[in-house]
């Protein structure tokens, strides 16, 4: 069917970006929404339910066939998020069920730099590519590998955390509970806090002072 659809959701650890999507992998509608809106995960996914509703509401000619989507620390083999050491909700959340019992469709869950991956092998630059590695940076880094078409999961879903190698040990607290991992120096917030560093230690006039 033509008016077949997909919803698409990228958790971030700041924003929440979500759309509908059709088989070209066009966007046909997308919203986005605070992260942090409920410190409770439940709260989050019924918020983040509506508002897929609400674009859903404004195509009522499309049929929707599942959702998918991508999260920090997501296992795709539980369709759960996994001591997200940057979002809110501690310890191991099935939000894969929780989204599927609010939307009524099938929901797929992954790591969110592997779904990211996985969009390049059929959208984007990696369409010919067999074996590449995709880097995400945000509050945090994320990472996805591909060997041979294939993207690799490991047996427990989280093969290829390179935000969590400890680059430089002892060094900066990471939310993990580790010192010196990868993301607290290269990611978003780890480049204003470096930032930050190099004002503080800086004796002479800065035009980024403020």
């Amino acid at each position: 069917m033509d008016n077949e659809i997909v919803a698409g959701i990228d958790i971030g650890g700041t924003n929440t970006v979500f759309g509908l999507v059709d088989k070209e992998g066009k966007i046909i509608s997308r919203g986005i929404v605070d992260t942090d809106t409920s410190p409770r995960a439940d709260g989050f996914v019924k918020t983040l339910a509506g508002e897929v509703n609400k674009l859903l509401a404004e195509h009522k000619d499309m049929v929707l066939r599942g959702v998918g989507i991508g999260a920090p620390n997501g296992n795709y083999h539980k369709g759960t998020i996994e001591l997200a050491p940057n979002l809110a909700w501690k310890g191991i959340v099935p939000f894969g069920d929780m989204m599927e019992k609010e939307i009524q469709k099938p929901v797929v869950l992954t790591n969110d730099a592997t779904a990211a991956a996985v969009g390049e092998m059929i959208f984007g630059g990696a369409r010919e590519i067999n074996n590449f590695i995709i880097l995400t940076l945000g509050t945090g880094l994320g990472s996805g590998f591909v060997v041979d078409g294939q993207v690799v999961y490991g047996h427990t879903g989280f093969a290829g955390e390179y935000g969590h190698v400890i680059m430089i040990p002892g060094g900066r607290d990471c939310g993990c509970g580790r010192k010196g991992c990868l993301e607290t120096y290269v990611s978003d917030t780890g480049i204003v806090r470096s930032l930050k560093i190099l004002l503080e230690e800086r004796r002479d006039d800065s035009i980024l002072r403020t």
